[in-house]
């Protein structure tokens, strides 16, 4: 009897012990999806970029010479306006054309500077994703003004200025507010930020109730 005891003791040591492991492994099978999660909503933001990017090196590549130098000094001016709006006026945009094969080739940079010191970064070595952010924005708004494929719609945006930090998304908000003045353009966007939310014309929110979206109208408290 006291053998048996000892037998079922020992079982029972080790189930615990096992317990504690498959908690201990489920924990971190739980850590690695959502990191994987993490770096995967990275990715997606990453490809949007570099989805406008592409956007852009195809008109210059279009364009002749003389055109080409003429949108690119236009869309320098334009993110660099749209950089200093919310980030100051310490920062530029710059874009660099290379003919590569016969073909020009953009490359894209942001000037940073720092007393008398300028520092020249690519822009997601620039002050974190809010940086890379603002530059897809304005790019979007510039290809979409440098272009005659869509004079009168809406800006649709998705999550604009996610990474931006909240020191400066009351800046995001105003130049947005700008964006439809001088451009005449409505903006239907997409956003979690109670800021920008609060300063459209007309805001709705879309809550997940029991497995269906529940739209109502948001109320400013601004």
């Amino acid at each position: 009897m006291e053998k048996m005891d000892s037998v079922l003791s020992a079982l029972e040591d080790k189930a615990a012990k096992l317990d504690l492991e498959l908690a201990m492994k489920k924990n971190i099978k739980l850590k690695l999806e959502n990191d994987l999660a993490t770096k995967n909503k990275e990715l997606d933001r990453l490809s949007g970029y570099i989805d406008v990017l592409e956007q852009v090196r195809i008109l210059l590549q279009k364009a002749s010479e003389y055109a080409r130098e003429q949108i690119r000094q236009q869309i320098e001016m334009l993110v660099t306006h749209c950089l200093q709006f919310v980030f100051g006026s310490n920062i530029e945009f710059c874009i660099e054309l290379n003919e590569v094969r016969g073909k020009t080739e953009a490359e894209f940079y942001v000037l940073s500077t720092y007393d008398t010191i300028k520092i020249k970064t690519r822009p997601e070595d620039a002050r974190g994703g809010g940086v890379v952010d603002i530059i897809s924005l304005a790019l979007r708004i510039a290809v979409i003004q440098s272009t005659n494929l869509y004079k009168d719609g809406p800006l649709i945006l998705d999550e604009p200025a996610k990474h931006v930090s909240g020191e400066y998304i009351a800046n995001v908000a105003q130049f947005l507010k700008q964006i439809c003045d001088v451009f005449n353009r409505q903006i239907i966007m997409v956003t979690h930020n109670q800021y920008l939310s609060e300063i459209a014309d007309l805001s709705y929110l879309v809550e997940l109730r029991d497995g269906y979206s529940d739209v109502s109208i948001f109320e400013s408290t601004l």
